[in-house]
């Protein structure tokens, strides 16, 4: 794991992911935000989540919870560059499902966090879905 903190975009992962939501036309960068989501949220409870779509969603998650009232704006140099546009409120209660699986007992990024700094990693996992439930 590519990982030099504990933010949702400090990991090679989220890096790269921020690429692929700037390389997106402006009108397609929710639906970018939608799969990363899809592909967490639609995994079964008792399946393993790989942490390369954790890493993803979890990035995804910071961007929406952005946008919502409480939510820290992304500052980070790894975040995408291009303006997201308003992005639409039926992402959070999606956003809020993947989530609640990247925090569950099948989730390998959840494994490797509790390897070392997990419980300030969950704190902020859960701000993020404190605030996206909130909104």
């Amino acid at each position: 794991m590519g990982t030099w903190d504990i933010g949702p975009f400090d990991n090679d992962t989220a890096a790269d992911f921020s690429y692929s939501v700037d390389e997106a036309p402006a009108d397609k960068r929710a639906e970018v935000l939608r799969a990363a989501f899809q592909e967490v949220a639609a995994t079964r409870d008792d399946a393993f989540l790989d942490s390369y779509f954790a890493e993803k969603a979890v990035a995804s998650a910071a961007l929406l919870a952005a946008q919502c009232p409480g939510g820290d704006p992304v500052t980070t140099s790894y975040a995408p560059k291009q303006p997201l546009p308003e992005l639409p409120t039926d992402l959070r209660p999606l956003a809020v499902a993947a989530l609640d699986r990247v925090l569950g007992p099948e989730s390998e990024l959840l494994e490797l966090w509790e390897e070392s700094d997990g419980e300030e990693w969950k704190a902020g996992i859960r701000k993020l879905r404190g605030v996206l439930a909130g909104a």
